[in-house]
């Protein structure tokens, strides 16, 4: 914004509460839940959910653990009014699930809710009026507080009036003084204590008053102050669950969320993933598992958030983004070189018997149906651990650590010329293509190891190699076969290397071999440096054959490369 635009606007005052005591608080259980994605989350779609697509995400709903689920404004629509009508015919509303039904206070809108109602055994009643100064200068013509305060009082005490046609169903009421977010405090106080004085609550039916931000216009903290205010100076406080119901204009939902439930509200109010007016609703996953990664049992399942993601994304037709925390495709994955090797050794080091404990992972994404497969993605960014980590998890592959940065920087620089990322099971046909059993300039065609013939503990290995298209025999004695072959290569004289390292490994799933092997070789020419070649065959003892001929081809590309 420009200095012109930006004078329009004001601070929003903030609250007179100066020995506040929500900032010292912790949260340590969690809140009653009531998810209105059938009703804030529905209208806020371009295509609405039709009567069978609510019908999944009520089940869906169900399953994960909501006993409070706002089903939707059944007196404003024939399809909100069927789709109650359904959950009731068809037997799907749990005997310990209460449904919410939303409704202005206006007379009409109200009796026709109760006719909704009708065969349904837990419900909530929730009814609202705007309370605002903005709301009551603009929507409603310059009305006064009594006249709101009034309308409040008029549907409270037809939906008490209304209990009795319904005797066989048990109604809890909810009242929200809708814009409460920028409602003077002590008239939004006023309205709610007038509705209460209605439906006078009692420890057995407690009033549900329910303060939405319903535009965030403020810091998070002067949320909490509200929430606080209210609850210290509300009577009846033991007769009353506080409730919240965040939205996000200003990106602050969750935080706004979390401390008002440090400010003493008892019951939260919001959707999967957000999904809500404008910039959308609390996000209740979130919540949910940031109170989980504390290890609060909220009772909310999410150990299959995959599931639910792709459910939401089906019957929404919205797409969860992919920075979302939690839920997104990416929140889980590193890119970067230093994070993919400190997030592998935490998965290395890892003791089951401990607390949670990785680089870079709140929680264990085991722990909502995530795989650590698509933790560690490569692309230019990434680093030699990072390819390490994919090359074991995903293909079996156990690299030698001094291995390791030969490997990353091979496969992260063809990242960076062809400027994409590589997936997974790319970065295993690479790792074949550039280091395992290469056949060029060098290829062993077959090979005989005789244990028996020469001196005790020595090895006599016939080769037949293919060398820049001209086959050769070759023989050599060693203390092993590797040792023999190389010894071969030198009568040869196609030895101007050293043997430095060699490592083994069984290959379990994912590959149809035996055995892998790794050898690291050395230049005996001056600034050469060493380098690794591998090999995979049933045999350990051809693999490890295998990986020395590697070796000595990539040498050669080595020397090339730096020719050029």
């Amino acid at each position: 914004m420009n200095l012109e635009s930006i004078q329009k606007y004001r601070p929003f005052p903030s609250v007179e509460l100066p020995d506040r005591q929500w900032p010292d608080r912790r949260i340590t259980e969690a809140p009653i839940w009531c998810t209105v994605d059938l009703r804030d989350g529905n209208q806020a779609l371009p295509i609405p959910m039709s009567v069978d697509e609510k019908l999944e995400m009520f089940d869906l709903l169900v399953r994960i653990g909501f006993k409070q689920i706002e089903v939707g404004f059944p007196s404003a629509a024939d399809t909100e009014f069927n789709f109650l009508r359904a959950l009731v015919e068809q037997d799907r509303i749990p005997d310990d699930v209460q449904v919410q039904v939303l409704v202005q206070a206006r007379e009409a809108l109200i009796r026709r809710t109760f006719e909704s109602l009708e065969g349904v055994k837990n419900a909530i009643v929730h009814l609202y009026n705007s309370t605002s100064p903005l709301q009551r200068r603009i929507t409603f013509g310059d009305a006064s507080k009594e006249k709101i305060k009034q309308i409040a009082m008029d549907g409270a005490a037809l939906v008490r009036e209304l209990v009795d046609t319904i005797p066989d169903t048990k109604v809890d009421f909810q009242y929200s003084p809708e814009s409460f977010s920028d409602t003077e405090l002590d008239f939004a106080l006023e309205v709610c204590e007038a509705v209460s004085d209605i439906w006078e609550p009692e420890p057995d039916r407690k009033i549900i008053l329910n303060l939405p931000a319903t535009v965030e216009w403020f810091t998070p903290n002067v949320h909490a102050d509200q929430i606080e205010w209210f609850s210290r100076n509300v009577k009846n406080r033991e007769n009353t669950i506080i409730s919240l119901h965040t939205h996000n204009d200003r990106g602050t939902g969750t935080a706004a969320t979390e401390l008002g439930l440090m400010a003493g509200a008892d019951r939260v109010e919001g959707t999967l993933f957000g999904n809500g007016e404008r910039t959308g609703n609390l996000d209740i996953v979130t919540v949910a598992l940031n109170m989980n990664s504390h290890g609060i049992d909220t009772g909310l399942d999410f150990s299959d958030l995959s599931h639910i993601r792709e459910v939401y994304e089906r019957t929404t037709r919205m797409r969860v983004p992919e920075r979302l925390p939690y839920a997104g495709e990416l929140v889980f994955t590193a890119f970067s070189g230093s994070h993919q090797d400190a997030i592998k050794k935490g998965m290395d080091r890892r003791d089951e018997s401990e607390f949670w404990g990785v680089p870079y992972l709140t929680i264990d994404p085991r722990d909502i149906g995530r795989t650590y497969e698509a933790i560690i993605r490569i692309n230019s960014q990434s680093g030699k651990g990072g390819v390490a980590y994919i090359l074991d998890r995903e293909h079996g592959f156990d690299l030698p650590k001094t291995m390791h940065p030969q490997v990353g920087q091979r496969i992260y620089s063809l990242a960076d010329e062809w400027g994409r990322e590589i997936p997974n099971n790319e970065i295993g046909e690479l790792f074949f293509e550039k280091f395992v059993n290469l056949k060029t300039p060098l290829e062993l065609i077959d090979y005989e190891l005789d244990h028996h013939s020469g001196e005790r503990g020595e090895v006599i290995c016939d080769a037949r190699l293919l060398i820049n298209g001209e086959e050769k025999s070759l023989r050599g004695t060693g203390n092993g076969p590797i040792n023999a072959f190389v010894h071969a290569l030198e009568t040869g004289d196609m030895k101007d290397f050293t043997v430095t390292d060699y490592r083994s490994q069984a290959l379990a799933g994912g590959s149809d071999a035996g055995a892998a092997a790794y050898v690291q070789v050395e230049s005996t020419e001056n600034g050469k440096g060493s380098i690794w070649g591998c090999g995979v065959d049933p045999s350990i003892e051809m693999a490890g054959l295998k990986a020395l001929v590697s070796a000595w081809n990539l040498l050669r590309e080595e020397s090339e490369s730096e020719e050029q």
